[in-house]
């Protein structure tokens, strides 16, 4: 098709029509789906149906002896610790701390540790520090924003680019003392299912920063969810544990990670890895806090997947299921905007996601006219600080959770709307 852009008003005016012909169509439907957020389907959770079936008949003990329905093994089961330390790639099980379902709480605690005690390298309480900032790459994830965005801290964008963050944004931003810390997705990031490269990861690791106690929050959430062959290389990053030891700033990160995409979404493990300080400092103050962890459903995840292998096989099954939502949604997205510089687009290989860069100044504009016709979709502007997309043009697409039948319409409806909204908007200027 030929570009919008390139289009006269008389051509335009004729898109324009044909295309309200078809949201005439569409309305006539009376849809109503759900685009939204990145949740597992009900299929990819009920392969995990049987995870708690023999937990009874084969006992309750864990390989230590310890009686996981008991009080004791506050930090988690060692076997668990060493599935993750796998699935990170660390090099110390040791220094890996357990919790329940949710790794966003575990994020949240540790940057409430610090709000309230500051960190074991920290000149004072985070809390104290007049006009604190966060670096958070974008596109981002909205809930990560939010967290420190609560705590009070000046979020700051950083250009995201398809190796990573722009460091060079990024390491000139590090030399405010007041700049604690920043968010990371680096395997395929939310939304644009980017990896971050092997240099952006050193550099990460090895950059000076003004703040002594500056950290890396990296959330691995997405690094075993690929939607192809894992012996690729695609999707695979560095420990990032191991690069900052090696660089001399073995405090500077905290690791996570989660089987909440994994086993069950409401019901999982996940885990927080950091090096001794880091371990030893957190673990003396969640101490306080809790007696423990889930230790039950730890070792019905560990019996479930008992190792890297046996992880690896199921998610190919997640992958089955996952990978011709995404397909489907790229070949329409392929079939109705190519051509047309209404959308761009990058084809991610694994992870939750596709990142949609509409026209600029019609991201709000595509999501009121989907709502319209009954196709929800996440709000424009949630991938960036406190839900302002400079360029009003980024969407977040998650094909996961719908049927194929559902998405194949949704789908449509949305590139309808944002080549109505392209159009319109050309119009107008």
């Amino acid at each position: 098709m030929k570009s919008f852009k390139e289009m006269s008003k008389e051509e335009l005016l004729e898109q324009k029509a044909q295309l309200e012909k078809r949201v005439e169509e569409f309305k006539a439907m009376n849809l109503s789906l759900n685009m939204t957020r990145g949740k597992p389907a009900p299929n990819q959770l009920s392969m995990s149906d049987d995870m708690y079936t023999d937990l009874s008949k084969e006992g309750f003990k864990a390989e230590d002896g310890s009686d996981t329905r008991n009080y004791g093994v506050a930090t988690g089961l060692p076997e668990v610790k060493k599935l993750f330390a796998e699935v990170i790639g660390a090099r110390n099980a040791d220094n890996i701390f357990i919790g329940n379902g949710s790794s966003l709480n575990l994020m949240f605690d540790t940057i409430m540790r610090a709000m309230v005690f500051g960190e074991h390298d920290s000149p004072k309480p985070w809390s104290q520090v007049e006009g604190r900032k966060w670096l958070c790459p974008v596109p981002g994830y909205d809930r990560h924003f939010k967290v420190t965005e609560t705590c009070g801290f000046e979020l700051i964008p950083v250009p995201l680019k398809e190796d990573g963050p722009d460091m060079d944004i990024v390491e000139k931003l590090v030399k405010d003392p007041t700049v604690l810390g920043m968010w990371n997705v680096p395997c395929y990031t939310n939304p644009d299912g980017y990896v971050y490269s092997e240099e952006v990861c050193k550099r990460l690791a090895s950059m000076k920063t003004a703040a002594p106690d500056f950290r890396l929050f990296w959330d691995n959430a997405y690094c075993v969810h690929h939607l192809y062959s894992e012996e690729s290389k695609q999707g695979r990053i560095p420990d990032i544990l191991g690069l900052c030891e090696d660089a001399g700033n073995p405090s500077r990160v905290y690791e996570f990670a989660s089987s909440s995409k994994v086993t069950f979404a409401s019901a999982g493990i996940s885990c927080l890895a950091a090096n001794e300080e880091n371990y030893k400092y957190a673990v003396k103050i969640i101490g306080v806090q809790t007696i423990g962890s889930n230790k039950v459903n730890q070792l019905a995840h560990v019996r479930f997947i008992p190792n890297l292998d046996a992880l690896k096989a199921h998610m190919a099954k997640h992958a089955e299921i996952l990978r011709p939502k995404f397909e489907l949604t790229l070949d329409i997205l392929e079939k109705e905007l190519t051509g047309t510089d209404a959308a761009s687009w990058h084809k991610p290989l694994g992870g939750y996601f596709i990142s949609v860069y509409t026209l600029p100044g019609t991201a709000k504009a595509v999501i009121a006219k989907c709502n319209e016709l009954g196709v929800a979709f996440t709000p424009a502007g949630a991938t960036y600080p406190y839900g302002n997309d400079p360029d009003d043009s980024n969407i977040r697409v998650a094909p996961s959770f719908p049927s194929l039948e559902d998405i194949n319409k949704a789908v449509e409806v949305f590139a309808v709307c944002v080549k109505l909204s392209a159009v319109e908007k050309l119009l107008s200027v």
